[in-house]
């Protein structure tokens, strides 16, 4: 079967009987040109979307020149629009390619929505799909990056997938459509660029049939990842528990799983931990509480049974820890300032001022919202214990104040419950010789 007739049928199996009008993202290269003849030639309507990146000057500009005159020869719907990736790249903090693809993938979007193409269409093919393969591999994203590049997407479908790179070329010739030759594609400056012409290449010497055989294990990947997400999903579900921002994990559960490090992937690179992450996160199981892990975004904290995950932005947070060094930090609707001195010459009365023997605490501390069985000894109440939901009946503190008070704990014990009482344990006494001033201050 020649690739004509093989695309045709995986049009069919991709879309059925649906409309099917096609906007197809066209650079101007052998594969996107390919594309555009073997739609014409099977007399499908579409349209044609190039993107001018202006990354190569006159190429660039000449790229766009060809697929524009090859659609207006045929009458075929032509858009283009030009970017200017590198200051787009600068301004978001990005790679130029991650920049391009976002840029691109954005604006065809917008390109069929508004011109009621049915589906985008890309040109990728098999060599794409196994270089992505290695991408992932090499970056370790886990059993996800196994599946390569899905033929549909929602509106996206790549139909040429199946087509091995040395094919195109020979229907490109065997057809005589015009293209043009991307100069960029010949460095090895990107990622993908330096695994096509030198991984690939190394790798078919020992295996001449890599191409193919690594699609068809794709095919498997993916097939094998639906089974291992039903079953992670079940797992992970009993591990963990959802409250507000905050994520729960139960410790010992995970720990003694058999599959504890797959598991501990599959919960943390969500919240933007690393690969390279992932053994401290397993170690900090059998840490003490109050050791944490960050990401760019998120914490995982030890607290007594669970592993907490929780955003760094303390106004998303429902806890905060407090460092030796820290002076002042943000929490709902007020901001709390430390300062450490010598014992006072007096004594606040203050609710909203917490005087701590700094001799006792244990850093970091933790700042948090209080929870079901918490308690601690009352300030002037003689070390009698006593539970935070009596505490607050005792106090006639309203229910929606109630649900909102936080509280400071040290090594799993409560010192201050803000804004209300300070712990008989960590009082000033005559054998203090440096305090930690704590004060709440409401916006």
């Amino acid at each position: 079967m020649n690739l004509s007739e093989a695309f045709l049928i995986k049009i069919y199996l991709l879309i059925g009987k649906k409309l099917f009008k096609p906007l197809l993202a066209v650079s101007g290269g052998a594969d996107s040109m390919s594309l555009c003849h073997l739609c014409y030639s099977h007399r499908i309507t579409f349209g044609i979307a190039h993107c001018n990146f202006s990354l190569r000057g006159d190429e660039s500009d000449a790229d766009e020149q060809l697929v524009k005159q090859w659609a207006e020869e045929r009458n075929i719907p032509f858009f283009s629009v030009r970017f200017d990736t590198e200051k787009m790249a600068e301004e978001w903090s990005r790679g130029i390619q991650e920049t391009a693809r976002e840029l691109r993938y954005s604006w065809l979007e917008t390109i069929r929505a508004n011109h009621q193409f049915s589906h985008i269409m890309t040109a990728h093919h098999a060599n794409d799909n196994v270089e992505t393969l290695l991408m992932n591999l090499f970056k370790g994203t886990g059993i996800s990056g196994l599946h390569g590049i899905p033929e549909r997407n929602n509106y996206i479908i790549r139909p040429l997938l199946f087509a091995a790179k040395a094919d195109i070329e020979q229907y490109v010739t065997h057809e005589k459509i015009p293209f043009r030759e991307d100069a960029s594609n010949a460095s090895d400056k990107y990622l993908r660029n330096a695994i096509r012409h030198q991984v690939i290449p190394a790798a078919t010497s020992f295996f001449p049939h890599l191409v193919r055989q690594v699609n068809e294990s794709i095919e498997r990947f993916t097939q094998a990842e639906i089974l291992y997400r039903i079953e992670m999903n079940r797992r992970v579900k009993k591990l963990c528990e959802q409250r507000g921002n905050e994520l729960y994990i139960h410790t010992q559960k995970w720990h003694d799983s058999e599959v504890a490090a797959a598991l501990c992937f599959e919960i943390f690179s969500p919240f933007n931990f690393s690969p390279d992450q992932m053994p401290q996160l397993l170690s900090l199981t059998l840490k003490q509480s109050g050791k944490y892990v960050e990401s760019k975004t998120h914490r995982a904290v030890k607290d007594r049974k669970f592993l907490i995950v929780s955003p760094i932005k303390t106004s998303d947070a429902g806890f905060v820890l407090i460092q030796e060094e820290t002076n002042q930090i943000e929490i709902e609707g007020a901001s709390i300032r430390l300062s450490c001195s010598l014992k006072p010459t007096e004594i606040s009365t203050d609710q909203n001022i917490a005087l701590i023997d700094k001799s006792k605490l244990s850093f970091p501390l933790i700042l948090r919202h209080w929870r079901q069985g918490d308690y601690f000894y009352p300030l002037g109440m003689g070390m009698k214990k006593k539970k935070l939901k009596r505490f607050f009946i005792d106090q006639k503190i309203p229910l929606h104040n109630k649900e909102n008070v936080w509280v400071l704990e040290s090594e799993k014990r409560i010192v201050w419950v803000v804004g209300y009482r300070l712990d008989e344990r960590f009082k000033l006494r005559d054998t203090t010789a440096e305090f930690l001033k704590i004060e709440l201050r409401m916006k």
